[in-house]
């Protein structure tokens, strides 16, 4: 059996981090934890968080289950992190600004040219551009697992427009209402500043043509979009316009917001839409959720949308396993956080092996997302992994390997009270004038008994996270 790392208990001993919420824990009455989940759920209806599934039929929205016990990081663990993810935003910005300009990794054998030129998510309609500060990806979500006390894996970069902080927002908002006296007895640092911080880099990042205070817009695909609640709340937090793309046009070189007050000049567009769908003219021309003609402004210094268009070669998961070499090849330095080991279908001797233990591994789309396109080996059926074999074998290009990893669990409430659930961490690194990140984090938690996978749209929950206060 595989032994899994307790974040909150070692060998029966409750560790250091955990200490202020153990009392909590055992004093706790089943009826009152029973009212406080009853009251959090209410809140997040109240408030309206909800998530979208599609294609399951009737009405799409549903709650992310929340559990109340938090997840806790000491301040030594989190710099460690902060450290890690920081070097891993910067060289991932790196790679895009060579990859879109001489290709200078590429050329020195480093990456394989066909991994990133023909690679779906390279957009040759910003190649030679360097975008402000020359920043690609200005929010990198990096989502990270623990197997042991000092043993963390980076699992996958987000580098295109990663959801889920406003979970991380509403998550810690939600348990200072109903557990006041936790947040009293324990030093936690605070995630509130996000908000500001993210304003903060996206005004760093204004264009060119920009002579004043950068007037800034969240473009959202509309409230049937799964991350609509996000992009409104978020529009909210920093006092900027949230917009669609009817409400945007293109005119004299400028992006100009229609208002009742009339035109008014859009400066930095923090888009929530797939690069396909950006512009018509440039893109997909039955695109209706874009702005016909805003690649124009945005090459010719008009207008920044954050994050670039074409920062999605940088997240595809072939491409992931060569982060490391970018760290060292752009920043001459050690990467402080490591990959998880991963076998390349598209290698020969890898695909042998892939095929040879399918049963062992988690096997993903090179471009999947959301826990979908995916096969976890040790919880799969016979009948799913030969399905599975075939689409490998028809097609090896599209599809990676990983071990299975023994994901840290965490205490998490559950019917029958307290019992360790699987969790992964997904912080939110910011890349503007300066690299910086709040301490914490969305922690995503495997609800069902034994399940690895925390998606969302998998049936996952999510808790707060807490770094300690020194």
């Amino acid at each position: 059996m595989t032994e899994y790392f307790n974040e909150m208990f070692d060998g029966g001993r409750v560790r250091q981090p955990y200490s202020g919420l153990d009392g909590w824990m055992r004093e706790m009455p089943a009826e009152l934890r029973a009212m406080k989940q009853a009251e959090a759920e209410a809140l997040f209806r109240r408030i309206g968080i909800t998530f979208a599934v599609y294609g399951e039929g009737g009405d799409p929205d549903r709650l992310i289950p929340f559990d109340m016990f938090p997840r806790v990081f000491t301040q030594s663990e989190w710099r460690k992190l902060e450290r890690g993810i920081k070097q891993r935003a910067r060289a991932l910005n790196a790679f895009l600004l060579d990859v879109y300009g001489r290709g200078e990794i590429v050329r020195a054998g480093r990456i394989p040219a066909r991994l990133v030129y023909q690679n779906e998510a390279y957009e040759r309609a910003v190649s030679g551009f360097i975008p402000p500060r020359g920043i690609y990806s200005h929010i990198v979500g990096i989502d990270l697992v623990r197997t042991g006390p000092d043993e963390f894996y980076v699992l996958e970069d987000n580098c295109r427009t990663p959801s889920g902080v406003s979970y991380m927002l509403e998550n810690r908002e939600i348990m200072m209402r109903m557990f006041p006296q936790l947040f009293r007895e324990n030093r936690i640092e605070p995630v509130d500043g996000y908000p500001d911080a993210l304003r903060r880099t996206l005004a760093s990042v204004a264009p060119a043509k920009c002579d004043r205070e950068p007037t800034i817009a969240i473009l959202t695909p509309g409230h049937f979009n799964s991350a609509y609640y996000e992009h409104s709340f978020l529009a909210d937090l920093m006092g900027v316009e949230l917009v669609e793309g009817a409400d945007l046009f293109v005119e004299g070189g400028f992006c100009w917001m229609r208002t009742t007050e009339g035109p008014k000049k859009v400066d930095v567009i923090y888009r929530r839409i797939d690069d396909a769908f950006i512009d018509p003219l440039c893109f997909r021309p039955d695109s209706m959720l874009g702005v016909p003609g805003l690649m124009d402004v945005y090459r010719s210094g008009g207008v920044t949308i954050c994050s670039a268009p074409g920062a999605g070669v940088a997240d595809d998961k072939a491409i992931y396993t060569f982060v490391p070499e970018m760290v060292r090849f752009y920043l001459g330095e050690e990467p402080l956080l490591e990959n998880v080991p991963t076998w390349q279908c598209a290698k020969p001797d890898d695909l042998k092996y892939v095929l040879d233990h399918l049963p062992e591994l988690v096997v993903k789309e090179v471009h999947g997302s959301g826990g979908y396109g995916m096969l976890v080996g040790p919880k799969a059926t016979k009948e799913q992994i030969e399905t599975f074999r075939i689409k490998i074998q028809d097609n090896p290009v599209n599809y990676i390997a990983q071990p299975t990893l023994a994901l840290s669990t965490t205490p998490t409430f559950v019917e029958e009270g307290v019992a360790p659930r699987h969790v992964d961490l997904r912080p939110y690194c910011l890349v503007g004038e300066k690299v910086e990140l709040v301490p914490g984090g969305l922690t995503r938690v495997a609800l069902t008994e034994g399940s690895l996978v925390v998606n969302s749209s998998q049936g996952g929950g999510v808790k707060d996270t807490w770094v300690l206060a020194e």
